[in-house]
């Protein structure tokens, strides 16, 4: 399984992101998760500094600054491709 982050999303590969108050489901913890069991998340660097609203934050360890031309070889490359 492979992850890429873009648009909005690049926030869930930040620190500065936190749950909701009272939300049941922390999203950034579960892809921290995912990362300690290998899964290799990428996020476009692009939308680093564009998108969401901690623009330019820095990403936590293990998530990686990417492009739409990897993005592109991913789907090339792929089986199946799950869009969220």
């Amino acid at each position: 399984m492979r992850i890429f982050l873009m648009n909005d999303a690049v926030d869930m590969a930040r620190d500065a992101c936190k749950a909701p108050e009272a939300y049941d489901q922390d999203l950034v913890m579960m892809l921290k998760q995912l990362i300690a069991r290998g899964v290799i998340v990428k996020v476009c660097g692009t939308c680093m500094a564009r998108c969401g609203i901690h623009k330019n934050q820095p990403y936590y360890e293990g998530a990686q600054r990417s492009t739409m031309a990897e993005l592109a070889e991913w789907v090339v490359d792929s089986d199946r491709v799950i869009t969220l």
